[in-house]
C-alpha cells in the first residue's frame, strides 16, 4: 500500500526522498542549519525543485558547506563562483553567504551554537501545525517575521520571513507536514 504524501513533492523521485527523509525532521547540528540556510538563501525567489537538484554541486562549490571557510573567502573565489554553471550563479546572493558565513560564527560565539539561537525561538521543540492541504501552509508568519528582523540586525543577508519560515519548515522547527501524511507524526 502506498502512504500518502504532502502534494507539493508528487512526481519527482528526487522531491519525494528529501520530503520522506529530511522536511521537517528536527535538525539541530550547526554544520545542518548553515547548509540550509545557504540553500534556503539560493532558493529566495527560484523554487526549492531548482535547488535540490544542484545541492551536491553547491556542496562541491562552498566546501561542503563549511562555514569557518566561507568566512575567509575572498574576491578569487567569489569569482571563480559565479562562473560555476553548477550552481545558481547570483552575486547578491553568493556574496551573501560569505556574509552569513561570518554572522553565523558570531552567533555561535554569543549563544553557543546557532542551534540554540534558533531553536530557543520555538522553545527547542517543533511547532506541529495542522495542515490539510500544503497549498494552505503559510508563507511566512510573525515568529518568522521577528526571526527574520533579529537575523538582519545581526548582519545575515537573504534572510527575509519567507525565506526564514522556508528554513524553519526545513529544518523542523515547524511541522507543516500535512496531516494525513505518514511523515506527520514521524517528525
Amino acid at each position: 500500500m502506498k502512504k500518502h504524501k504532502c502534494g507539493w513533492c508528487l512526481g519527482d523521485d528526487l522531491y519525494e526522498q528529501y520530503h520522506d527523509q529530511e522536511w521537517g525532521v528536527p535538525e539541530k547540528e550547526d554544520d545542518a542549519l548553515f547548509e540550509f540556510l545557504v540553500l534556503e538563501t539560493f532558493q529566495a525567489g527560484l523554487s526549492w525543485i531548482t535547488v535540490l537538484k544542484k545541492r551536491e554541486n553547491f556542496r562541491k562549490a562552498f566546501d561542503n558547506f563549511e562555514y569557518q571557510k566561507i568566512a575567509k573567502y575572498e574576491q578569487p573565489k567569489i569569482d571563480a563562483l559565479l562562473q560555476d554553471a553548477g550552481i545558481i550563479r547570483n552575486k547578491l546572493k553568493v556574496n551573501a553567504t560569505v556574509t552569513n558565513a561570518k554572522a553565523f560564527m558570531k552567533v555561535q560565539e554569543e549563544f553557543g551554537s546557532f542551534s540554540k539561537y534558533i531553536w530557543d525561538y520555538v522553545d527547542h521543540k517543533p511547532i506541529k501545525n495542522k495542515v490539510i492541504n500544503y497549498k494552505e501552509a503559510p508563507a511566512n508568519t510573525p515568529l518568522s517575521d521577528t526571526i527574520s528582523k533579529d537575523l538582519k540586525k545581526r548582519g545575515f543577508k537573504f534572510v527575509g520571513s519567507t525565506v526564514v519560515y522556508a528554513f524553519m519548515q526545513a529544518t523542523g522547527m515547524v511541522n507543516d507536514h500535512e496531516i494525513n501524511c505518514f511523515r506527520y507524526n514521524e517528525v
